[in-house]
């Protein structure tokens, strides 16, 4: 037997790589469903589209996922890089790149989301198992005779139930049980105080609750032990935990629900509206009822539309749509790209026009016309400075020579009316007129007699 009849016969039919990852697609989207899971966001684009893509990630891996706009619109918080979030998310494929992704339906901060997942996985244990069945909800007694109250006794719902009470049946006799409502240890303390009135069987109805808060501050009410106590109560229990909007799973497992812990003083109250309450308890078992028949059917239609979405063409819509923004950026990143290339040749060639500008050149023969007359002034005054130097060496050499210096060590000479010089006693006469030059001035003098003897004496007036 053959290689190829022997892969023939082990592959009934061979794929395309586009049919494989539709294939894929499709094993993944139906056989997993809906996930959720926790991580770190990273990468995170929002192109004008409206769509979102981002990587979820953790310490050890990652995992593409995309958030289209009809999703992400009804996040209530602005998403960043490196914020933790808890996703609801379908797996899915995108086929053109054959990448495996989440396809996100909802995200919320990683606190907000582990609190709301763990309020959603126990109210559909619960339910699964039950306990919010209308048929193990106790009836309220018409005419209450004592009524106990589990909240804290510090509490601004305790006074509001007690100012109800005292308002409309000053008589009915109140037990108040406390306990802590909020924080470490508070379920306990509320389900050992829902068990002491229990085993006391003083009063024939219970409130349990408190004031408003946060998801957080009302946590104690969503507790499994809180929840188990209040099922298995022999005593009616009205549950009144914050405010209206407020709703715990305290509330789906208690007799009945008040939306306040003033309206649960007013639900038991006796006074002369009392068909009025007891038809009001009717309209919240009947609520309750329907809340829990709405919640069956919403689950059903989630199933019904998880099934509708991954063969809408939406899905294939939304898969274009991500292609077309990642081919988008693409384009964009090379236009950029061959801007930058064009740019960088611009520069290039202005660069070297600038080299052989007409003006650099005859800047340059202009620097270099200065640097030549610059030395040339520098020559000219070396030169002259050495003139000036030899100039006077000889004017001082000169000096040394000159008759004036004679004149100064104490020598003078003598002309006559002609100006020459008189060297000997013969060129004179009497009566001649002489003049005697001198370091400092000269003398005029006329000659009274001349005597060549050179011991005889010479007199001049």
């Amino acid at each position: 037997m053959t290689l190829f009849a022997q892969q023939n016969q082990t592959n009934d039919r061979i794929y395309t790589v586009s049919s494989l990852n539709a294939q894929v697609r499709l094993i993944l989207e139906n056989e997993m469903g809906v996930v959720w899971l926790v991580g770190e966001l990273s990468n995170l684009s929002m192109p004008v589209s409206g769509h979102w893509y981002f990587t979820l990630k953790d310490s050890r891996a990652q995992v593409k996922c995309a958030m289209f706009k009809g999703s992400n619109r009804r996040v209530t918080f602005k998403p960043t890089n490196g914020t933790q979030v808890l996703v609801k998310a379908r797996l899915s494929l995108y086929e053109p790149r054959g990448d495996y992704q989440l396809i996100i339906e909802s995200m919320q901060p990683e606190g907000d989301g582990r609190l709301q997942q763990q309020f959603e996985q126990l109210k559909m244990n619960l339910a699964a198992e039950g306990l919010f069945a209308q048929t193990l909800k106790q009836p309220l007694p018409e005419q209450p005779q004592r009524v106990g109250i589990v909240t804290s006794k510090t509490g601004a719902a305790l006074h509001d139930i007690l100012n109800v009470l005292q308002r409309r049946d000053p008589s009915l006799p109140v037990v108040i049980y406390p306990t802590i409502v909020q924080g470490e240890g508070a379920a306990i303390s509320i389900a050992q105080a829902i068990g002491r009135a229990n085993a006391r069987r003083e009063c024939d109805v219970l409130i349990v609750g408190r004031g408003g808060g946060s998801l957080e501050d009302l946590w104690a009410f969503n507790e499994e032990i809180v929840a188990r106590t209040i099922a298995a109560s022999q005593i009616p229990i009205v549950s009144a935990v914050g405010h209206e909007v407020d709703v715990t799973i305290a509330d789906f497992v208690a007799d009945v629900r008040a939306p306040t812990p003033s309206a649960a003083a007013e639900l038991i109250s006796r006074d002369m509206g009392f068909q009025t309450q007891k038809i009001s308890q009717k309209v919240q078992q009947l609520q309750h009822a329907m809340r829990h028949y709405l919640a069956g059917k919403q689950a059903q239609t989630v199933r019904l539309q998880h099934r509708l979405d991954r063969q809408h063409p939406q899905v294939r819509l939304n898969q274009q749509q991500q292609q077309l923004d990642e081919l988008a950026g693409k384009l964009e990143l090379a236009m950029k790209q061959r801007l930058n290339r064009h740019q960088q040749h611009l520069d290039r060639n202005n660069y070297k026009l600038v080299l052989n500008s007409p003006a650099n050149i005859v800047q340059a023969q202009q620097n270099r016309l200065e640097r030549l007359q610059q030395r040339l002034q520098d020559g000219m005054d070396r030169r002259l400075l050495n003139a000036s130097h030899k100039l006077a060496m000889a004017a001082e050499k000169l000096e040394t020579v000159s008759p004036l210096a004679t004149l100064g060590r104490g020598y003078s000479i003598t002309r006559n009316s002609r100006g020459q010089v008189i060297r000997s006693a013969e060129q004179v006469k009497q009566g001649d007129n002489l003049r005697t030059t001198l370091a400092d001035g000269e003398i005029h003098s006329t000659v009274l007699e001349s005597v060549s003897d050179c011991n005889a004496s010479q007199s001049t007036q």
